[in-house]
């Protein structure tokens, strides 16, 4: 059965501080059209730049996650985008004048509520999602992190923290489906341990902190010099510690709030892959550094099933591009077009294509007759129509752009090529700005290095 994409029925607005600029800002939210996605407007700026909310403008997630473009930042986005894909919301317009979003009590819920207080809107536009066959996973990128997202019917999360503390040990959540995410998660507070202010403090954030908008958890062996620290800077009499060891007076909203927050966190900041996901995500420890980074995994695999829906009528599971797709993406043709598929393809970074070198060919009648061998400047034209490939497919509609490449450097050919030889194509990116891309390109038989050889190329208008 279809969905339909939804937006909110009419404007409303929040004021209150940042946490870590402590700037007072409003954050204004209007309904978007049928395909605007979620953007951010910076209305307190000349020209009031926008910012999609999108992982290619992620600029920052030291503390949080700021989104920006040409030096226009906002920061602090995540529990807004929380609440946003909480209500299922596709297209919504928010603006904020100034560079940090208001942290309201450090959850989701009082954005929430704002939205749901003016109530949802279905669109016009069909919603699609992102799905996959396969489970994705990622290891290791921070404090033992382990993520795996693997393939469901509806978007679900289960969650486990293990922080070796006292006063949290291990815990452990499951989010079944977005029904459940304002009752049992969008009112999770952020949180942080006490000796970690102290160095925030330092570095000139959370100017806007309070024990208003965040759990802070005692340590059960501050030094005098630490506890000395804190009193001086937040004016403590004594370092209160309260139930469970929290600077709090108030109770916990949850009795496991702390991984409850991490799921709305992750909420949020898969919210900038601008699709949504059908999914079960398995998450240890993960944090924004590692949630941004399995996006940015997500966001490839989308961009190269979209590439495919393009340009591949027949999906095949061992082909990205086939021959008909190839042809539709390069300007080449018989007896020129020097690439048959492509059999891996991650936009951005790497490329293998295939060529099956058969006695056929046209350049075998004039080069060595009777000791037939591809002349290795075509294996270099293959690499870089291979090249070219991925470059094209950086832009929305590659058959109006042809690769011109400027220079070819470090070539060696080390194995001559013969009819029946199959040749592979590895090209992977080494610098890449928007119309120039360098690359270093391997062309293999089997297993044998055959040339290899490193591109420029600038894209053009035909």
């Amino acid at each position: 059965m279809e969905e339909y994409k939804k937006t909110i029925n009419s404007e409303i607005c929040y004021t209150g501080v940042g946490l870590h600029t402590g700037e007072i800002t409003t954050i204004k939210f209007l309904p978007a059209g049928p395909n605007e996605g979620i953007i951010f407007k910076r209305v307190d700026l000349p020209n009031q730049p926008i910012i999609p909310a999108d992982i290619d403008h992620v600029v920052d997630i030291s503390r949080g996650t700021t989104i920006g473009i040409n030096g226009a930042n906002i920061s602090t986005v995540e529990h807004v985008l929380a609440a946003i894909k909480g209500l299922n919301i596709d297209n919504i317009i928010c603006e904020v004048n100034g560079p940090e979003v208001p942290v309201a009590d450090g959850s989701a819920i009082v954005f929430l509520r704002l939205l749901k207080e003016v109530g949802l809107k279905q669109q016009s536009s069909i919603r699609e999602y992102f799905e996959f066959d396969e489970a994705i996973s990622m290891y290791g990128l921070e404090n033992n992190v382990d993520i795996v997202i693997v393939p469901s019917d509806d978007l679900k999360v289960t969650f486990m923290v293990d922080y070796k503390h006292p006063y949290l040990g291990t815990q452990y959540t499951f989010l079944p489906s977005l029904k459940f995410f304002e009752k049992d998660f969008a009112s999770a507070r952020t949180f942080c341990f006490l000796n970690e202010i102290i160095y925030l403090k330092d570095k000139g954030l959370i100017k806007g902190g309070s024990l208003d908008n965040a759990i802070v958890i005692a340590e059960p062996n501050i030094t005098k010099e630490q506890e000395e620290k804190l009193k001086t800077t937040f004016g403590f009499k004594e370092i209160p510690k309260y139930k469970n060891g929290l600077l709090n007076k108030t109770d916990l909203r949850y009795q496991n709030e702390f991984v409850r927050h991490k799921v709305l966190d992750l909420i949020g900041d898969i919210a900038l892959l601008g699709i949504p996901i059908k999914g079960h995500i398995l998450a240890a420890r993960s944090g924004h550094k590692t949630n941004v980074e399995l996006v940015k995994k997500l966001r490839k695999i989308y961009k190269k099933q979209q590439l495919q829906k393009t340009f591949q009528k027949k999906r095949t599971t061992d082909i990205v591009f086939d021959i008909n797709a190839i042809q539709r993406i390069l300007p080449h043709r018989y007896p020129f077009l020097l690439v048959d598929k492509v059999i891996e393809f991650v936009p951005g970074e790497k490329i293998t294509g295939i060529k099956n070198v058969t006695i056929n060919e046209p350049f075998f009648q004039g080069h060595f007759p009777g000791h037939p061998i591809m002349p290795g400047v075509l294996i270099i034209e293959a690499m870089a129509q291979t090249g070219g490939i991925m470059m094209l497919n950086s832009y929305d509609n590659p058959e109006e752009y042809v690769a011109y490449f400027a220079a070819i450097n470090n070539v060696k050919f080390r194995k001559p090529v013969l009819p029946g030889d199959t040749l592979r194509f590895e090209l992977s990116v080494i610098s890449m700005k928007r119309t120039i891309m360098k690359m270093h390109g391997n062309t293999f038989v089997g297993e044998t290095k055959v040339c290899e050889g490193d591109f420029i190329a600038k894209i053009v208008k035909k």
